[in-house]
């Protein structure tokens, strides 16, 4: 099967949009035939024709024929546009700034492979039709369940900046105390130096130069301990808060699908009746006039 580069997601309304189109395609096709249909069963009832009843002829199954083709292009048209409305619309509620490029929809290249893929799909689907039953469609949320998942993906929104608050805060902290760490610890080496240097001095200098060193060896240590147990309680509180960050990107990005699922479910399914309603009564108000 043909890919078109996008996710299964996207792949799926791709598909359901290209269903659509080939669902309005035939019903143009069908009127097109009527109207030569209609022209054979109206017109062509006797067995000669001049020139000029031919031409006749010709030129009013073209202005019908002209008429439909033109009012289906500017359905599609308009149609196309409520459809990148949608997506505008979508995009916009996360501040996102969508592009197109126009040159692409005259690559003869893109246009072949989504030919193939609309094939392969359209002999896919048939094959599944006539193996799977019609599976019913879950009913669209309301606008109150909307609503709340507003209210949510907001809230998850507001907590994940207060963590990443607290999470920079926390790294800030645990910074400080590694370099208080390696400036106690070069102190010591430093002190150890001197005591080593000393050596050579009296007797008397020794001992107390020694005592000094030791007081300060054990003050330096119970310091540099007490900075090792901040810093590891620093370092466990810095991975749950990791942790906690992690959850609540996870939820909001929960929230994000359904609230996505939900818009999907809604306006699309509404205009697509919409327009195949209208088109209907356009298509049985010109067969009455070309009857009469």
């Amino acid at each position: 099967q043909a890919e078109l580069g996008v996710n299964e997601h996207h792949q799926n309304e791709v598909v359901s949009y290209m269903r659509f189109a080939r669902f309005k395609r035939g019903m143009c096709l069908k009127t097109v035939d009527s109207c030569f249909q209609d022209l054979k069963d109206s017109r062509l009832v006797e067995e000669t024709f001049t020139v000029d009843e031919v031409i006749d002829m010709l030129d009013g199954l073209q202005s019908v024929v002209h008429s439909e083709v033109e009012s289906e292009l500017i359905n599609t048209t308009y149609t196309n546009v409520l459809l990148l409305r949608q997506l505008f619309s979508q995009a916009e509620k996360w501040y996102l700034k969508l592009q197109t490029d126009v040159s692409d929809l005259e690559n003869r290249e893109l246009l072949d492979q989504v030919a193939e893929f609309e094939k392969s799909e359209y002999t896919s689907s048939n094959k599944k039709s006539t193996a799977d039953p019609v599976k019913p469609k879950l009913a669209p949320l309301n606008e109150g369940g909307s609503e709340l998942l507003n209210k949510t993906v907001a809230l998850l929104q507001e907590e994940n900046e207060k963590l990443k608050t607290r999470l920079r805060t926390i790294e800030t902290q645990a910074t400080a105390a590694l370099d208080e760490k390696s400036k106690l610890e070069k102190s010591l080496r430093d002190l150890q130096m001197i005591q080593g240097d000393q050596k050579n001095n009296a007797n008397q200098d020794i001992t107390e130069l020694e005592n000094k060193v030791a007081a300060l060896k054990s003050q330096f240590e119970k310091t540099l301990n007490d900075r090792t147990a901040n810093q590891k309680f620093l370092e466990e509180d810095l991975m749950t808060t990791k942790h906690d960050l992690l959850k609540v990107q996870d939820q909001l990005s929960t929230a994000e699908k359904e609230l996505e699922k939900k818009f999907q479910q809604t306006a699309a399914y509404r205009n697509m009746k919409d327009i195949l309603t209208k088109k209907n009564e356009q298509i049985r108000d010109l067969r009455r006039r070309l009857s009469k």
